[in-house]
């Protein structure tokens, strides 16, 4: 049982009811954390869900690729919680083109969300822990960005997921010694709504390069992020996570 009772804990991108943010926000939630939900919608939805779990949520408008919407979370739920513990950067988007197809504003808009907005909310919310003494970071990359593509997503998003990676394990260098860990988990086929709608033989065919023979599930993704982020981690930094079943391996 890890114990995050007290304990603040951040999750972007937890407001859509299909995605993994939601999964992670609520696995916290059961764990005794106070849970910001932050999102551009759908935040209040998972936090009225939460409650109804019995859980602690506050739902926050958040625009991760704006610094001024960045950093009135951040000053508001220093103003409410006087804390800032664990950062989950689980929000996301992604675009399957081609790169003969793919324009600067595919690139531009995959990183803007996916690595700059990563990097706002990142540097806002590690100002507090580092005060503190304390804190987890866990940065949702994908093996994407480590088998240079996947699936759904074309080379800007793997490119994107791959400078998560390092921009983790740089920052893991400069404040490690001030009591914050940051880690990447990199998941693989997980079971959601896009997986669901794929053509009958191209799931046959995924599977069929999966050692476990079967999607991931978002409980799986998220139990992870919950161990890296809990205080029995306290010496993994730096780290990256494989969650694919063995599809890719390291």
């Amino acid at each position: 049982m890890l114990e995050f009772d007290g304990q603040v804990v951040i999750v972007t991108g937890a407001g859509s009811e299909k995605g993994i943010g939601r999964v992670i926000a609520r696995t916290f939630a059961k764990q005794g954390a106070q849970v910001v939900i932050a999102d551009l919608r759908g935040q209040e939805e998972t936090a009225k869900l939460i409650e109804s779990e019995g859980g602690k949520a506050f739902p926050i408008e958040l625009n991760v690729t704006d610094k001024a919407s960045v950093d009135h979370m951040v000053k508001t739920l220093m103003d409410k919680f006087g804390r800032i513990d664990v950062l989950v950067n689980n929000a996301g988007i992604s675009q399957k083109v081609t790169v003969a197809d793919m324009t600067l504003e595919d690139m531009q808009k995959i990183f803007a969300v996916n690595m700059f907005g990563l990097f706002l909310v990142t540097q806002a919310c590690m100002k507090p822990m580092i005060e503190a003494g304390y804190g987890r970071i866990v940065n949702l990359s994908s093996v994407s960005a480590k088998r240079g593509g996947g699936i759904f997503g074309g080379a800007h998003y793997s490119a994107a997921k791959a400078g998560v990676m390092a921009f983790s394990k740089n920052l893991s260098r400069e404040i490690s010694d001030k009591g914050v860990t940051i880690n990447c988990v990199c998941p693989g086929l997980i079971n959601t709504e896009i997986w669901k709608s794929l053509p009958e033989d191209l799931v046959k065919k995924v599977i069929d390069d999966i050692p476990m023979k079967r999607p991931g599930e978002t409980q799986e993704v998220a139990n992870t992020i919950v161990f890296l982020a809990s205080k029995e981690a306290s010496y993994i930094t730096g780290e990256e996570i494989d969650i694919n079943g063995g599809s890719h391996m390291d």
